[in-house]
């Protein structure tokens, strides 16, 4: 319930004060959101499966998102970046279809 309040208010707040991503940072910024979304539906996932432990998720959700950052900030030192943050999106969206399919199983039994 704690984390759907924080979502409320983290969203109301988002509309009400519309704060600027600095220019530097706006090409991570789809990468972390979708990195977070893999956390965010694995994390249902493992509730509905029983499993769930808030330190593992919370520790997924930051990894997830520094790690997809990093991987694309070292993309752009490279002078890869599109294709690192492609591969990032990929296999983060894999991830995120295969645990939306168990949610859907599970709560459907389909």
């Amino acid at each position: 319930m704690i984390a759907i309040l924080g979502l409320v208010v983290g969203i109301v707040l988002g509309l009400i004060f519309q704060p600027d991503v600095p220019v530097g940072l706006q090409p991570y910024l789809p990468i972390a959101v979708v990195a977070a979304l893999d956390a965010v539906f694995g994390g249902l996932r493992a509730l509905l499966d029983g499993i769930f432990d808030d330190k593992v998720f919370v520790v997924s959700f930051l990894s997830n998102v520094v790690v997809a950052a990093a991987i694309v900030y070292l993309g752009d030192k490279l002078g890869v970046g599109g294709q690192l943050s492609t591969g990032v999106i990929v296999v983060l969206g894999i991830r995120i279809f295969s645990n939306v399919a168990a949610i859907r199983r599970h709560l459907l039994h389909a």
